[in-house]
């Protein structure tokens, strides 16, 4: 299965990761690298996070990684990560749609 990911998740990606460097890059470092052993799990088990209560979207889908939803689209044969938000931050449904 492939993975695409949106120029919104990317942007999001070193959006968190410059936050969390400014106190501690290591910190930054292992949860880059955990986001990213999260999705390439996606792989293997697609189907693995919960739906967005959001949208009520069998084939729209998240990861909760901490603080953070890793919020992705399934497609045949592709995996979209569509964002990443921390949890307390509201999920505007546009930015979602697969």
């Amino acid at each position: 299965m492939k993975i695409l990911w949106s120029p919104l998740a990317v942007d999001r990606v070193l959006e968190i990761v410059g936050y969390i460097a400014r106190d501690n890059p290591d910190a930054a470092e292992n949860w880059v690298n955990e986001v990213f052993e999260k999705v390439e799990a996606l792989k293997t088990f697609p189907e693995s996070g919960r739906i967005v209560p959001e949208t009520h979207n069998e084939m729209i889908r998240e990861l909760l990684y901490g603080n953070y939803r890793i919020i992705y689209g399934l497609r045949e044969k592709q995996i979209s990560i569509l964002t990443i938000r921390h949890g307390k931050q509201i999920l505007p449904v546009d930015e979602i749609e697969a």
